[in-house]
């Protein structure tokens, strides 16, 4: 059983918009943080926006005021909302879900992935 499940990509014209949803199978308050990486061909893997569970949020300055990092508690559901979409912004999108474990070691979550293609 997958721990996070990813959903929402698709192909979207450049300046469209994106949202894709990440389903926990526990409470997302059992982590420390949640967020969105991205990986293109070729490329590391980048952070792209993180929300930790006070609330606060982090974007890669690629996205800022463009995307917006979300969840729904009742749902259990992590959500990142892509807006005015650029042809760079194309890439596989991996949810991801930090706990701190006894000895202060983070320990990581991820999802399969869903692909966000933009096309110019």
């Amino acid at each position: 059983q997958e721990d996070l499940v990813e959903s929402g990509g698709g192909l979207v014209q450049a300046g469209g918009s994106l949202r894709v949803s990440c389903v926990a199978t526990q409470s997302i308050f059992s982590f420390n943080s949640m967020g969105w990486y991205r990986q293109a061909p070729g490329n590391e893997r980048e952070l792209v926006a993180t929300l930790f569970r006070g609330d606060g949020t982090h974007y890669a300055d690629s996205v800022k005021g463009r995307f917006t990092i979300s969840r729904d508690i009742a749902k259990n559901t992590l959500y990142l909302q892509m807006n005015s979409l650029k042809p760079e912004d194309t890439a596989v999108y991996y949810c991801n879900a930090k706990k701190r474990n006894w000895s202060g070691n983070d320990i990581d979550y991820w999802g399969q992935g869903t692909q966000v293609t933009v096309s110019s």
